[in-house]
């Protein structure tokens, strides 16, 4: 359907700021960090059902906090827009909620109880407003999503269990750009061990098989290997890498260890499958002990797969238009700064999958903040995209 200025006036009229701030305090009140959401999801799930949507609790393989899914569909035939966000939080001391100056402050007011909140105004605007005159909307919410605390699995769980919509908007911080590329992340871990138990350097240590110097090797293997992968590159995405953030061996200078624990992430650019990616680390370990008398576990987890989307996207579209409508400007092409559910969402779920929320700021850090306006400004941006996307034919 053609969007007026009338028509997003009028959504403008239905978002209520009181009652979205209200939302999100509601949420932040209540703590949430990485595999404990279970008081916040049920929370949500009383929210939504207090106004008036019907609310599945899906337990997505993690009984402790089962997720929250919404819907409101107009009428058959269009698209669905997804909107989908997590509870949990990382692990820092809890914040409660306060609202100082027209900005909200509190544990996940930015990362990304905020988000949530505009996205739930962006679903009681719309069906106040009466004017989607096609198509619906699906909201889903779930805990482990903070790394290393939660892996992914309920959001991978949602998807695998057919909670996708044809398209999904997530609210996390990022505002100033439209993310058109991001690259995959691995976090790995190498831990290289030897038989027997530690030994004192001079009675008999010194004639040990050597965890650190395998795992020196291990090191300057890895090095080789970034310096080949820094040759692909992409204008926006950055440049294909493996990276190391942590060694550790030894209980004392003059004793040789049992083993030494390596971990670091690998980053990649769409293209290769994640099978090669593993393959080729397991590869690069197991020639840096070849012939030492040690073994090596390697451990892989991935939260996010590299994606890329086309300017042509019909999501990619409607969003631009309600940038342009809504602020007055589209929003320039860009990297996605780091992996979240989206990744998943496109290269799991098939679907088309863009990161947008308030310009808030203090993510992981015990000062999250988000102007109040911000999350108005993303309820209607959200809402107006909706009457764009779902009303085209699947």
């Amino acid at each position: 359907m053609r969007i007026t200025d009338e028509t997003v006036e009028r959504l403008r009229t239905c978002v209520r700021p009181e009652r979205l701030t209200e939302t999100a305090m509601q949420l932040i009140e209540i703590p949430s960090p990485t595999r404990s959401a279970g008081a916040v999801a049920d929370r949500l799930a009383e929210i939504l059902r207090a106004d008036g949507f019907l609310v599945e609790r899906p337990v997505a393989g993690w009984s402790d906090a089962p997720a929250v899914v919404a819907r409101w569909e107009a009428d058959p035939g269009g698209r669905t827009l997804q909107f989908n966000g997590h509870l949990d939080t990382v692990h820092l001391p809890f914040v409660p909620p306060r609202i100082t100056d027209g900005v909200l402050f509190g544990s996940g007011a930015s990362d990304m109880k905020g988000g949530i909140a505009a996205a739930v105004e962006a679903m009681r605007a719309l069906r106040e407003a009466a004017i989607l005159e096609r198509g619906g909307l699906l909201l889903t919410a779930h805990d482990l999503h903070e790394a290393l605390w939660g892996d992914g699995s309920q959001r991978t769980a949602l998807i695998d269990e057919g909670y996708v919509g044809d398209g999904v908007l997530l609210p996390e911080y990022v505002a100033d750009r439209l993310p058109v590329i991001g690259r995959g992340l691995a976090v790995w871990q190498v831990e290289i061990t030897r038989e027997g138990a530690p030994m004192h350097e001079v009675l008999g240590g010194i004639e040990q098989p050597n965890v650190i110097e395998a795992g020196a090797e291990l090191i300057q293997r890895c090095a080789a290997l970034d310096r080949k992968l820094a040759e692909n590159t992409h204008p926006l995405g950055g440049r294909d890498s493996i990276f190391i953030g942590q060694v550790a061996a030894g209980e004392i200078y003059n004793q040789s260890p049992t083993s030494m624990r390596l971990a670091g992430t690998r980053r990649w650019l769409p293209g290769p499958s994640i099978a090669a990616i593993e393959s080729e680390l397991r590869s690069v370990v197991d020639e840096a002990i070849r012939g030492r008398d040690v073994q090596a576990h390697v451990t892989f987890q991935v939260p996010g797969e590299a994606f890329e989307l086309a300017s042509d996207d019909a999501l990619v579209q409607s969003f631009q238009a309600a940038c342009e409508i809504v602020s007055g400007q589209m929003l320039p092409p860009g990297p996605k700064p780091f992996v979240d559910d989206g990744n998943t969402f496109i290269g799991r779920g098939g679907v088309p999958a863009i990161t947008h929320g308030p310009a808030a700021t203090g993510a992981h850090t015990v000062d999250e903040r988000v102007p109040v306006a911000e999350l108005v400004r993303v309820a209607v941006t959200y809402a107006v995209t909706a009457i764009a996307f779902c009303s085209q034919d699947k």
